[in-house]
């Protein structure tokens, strides 16, 4: 593959990164806070807001940063290794990790919603869910595919 090709897969892992970490430092303080000020009779949820989104964001930069090895081992003609398995392997387990901690936080989402009459609070959450699971059916066929196309590889490679 052409390294602008990946270059311009490059910046857009990056640029997909930073909005997200403007979210993480400046939009997830203001989130909990305005939760505490909804349910002032349990201040400590703004602890637990502050503590999903945050491990929300964990597996999401994991994901960016296999993505970025991906792009590594195609810059470097590795795409069909195991190491390029691996890596479609922990994006799947990165959006499926997302997809379970929004989908375990929808009792929440409804519960934040319903008292300040915002469903479009559900509707986000809904959103990453599926986004999530989007993403990690995507990179499982992937990674079966890549998987199936090594072992054909490989045995061509025994019988010349």
């Amino acid at each position: 593959m052409n390294r602008v090709s990946t270059l311009f897969l490059r910046i857009a892992v990056i640029l997909i990164g930073i909005p997200i970490l403007a979210l993480c430092i400046f939009a997830v303080p203001k989130i909990a806070n305005y939760t505490a000020e909804l349910f002032p009779n349990m201040a400590y949820i703004q602890y637990l807001v502050c503590i999903f989104l945050y491990a929300a964001a964990i597996p999401f930069y994991f994901a960016l940063y296999q993505a970025f090895k991906l792009l590594n081992y195609i810059d470097k003609n590795e795409a069909f290794s195991n190491m390029a398995v691996k890596a479609l392997k922990n994006i799947t387990y990165c959006a499926v990790t997302i997809s379970v901690l929004f989908a375990a936080g929808v009792p929440a989402f409804y519960f934040v919603a319903e008292t300040d009459d915002a469903s479009g609070i559900i509707v986000i959450g809904f959103v990453i869910i599926f986004a999530s699971m989007v993403i990690a059916v995507f990179a499982a066929v992937l990674q079966k595919l890549l998987k199936e196309a090594i072992d054909i590889k490989s045995e061509n490679d025994l019988t010349v």
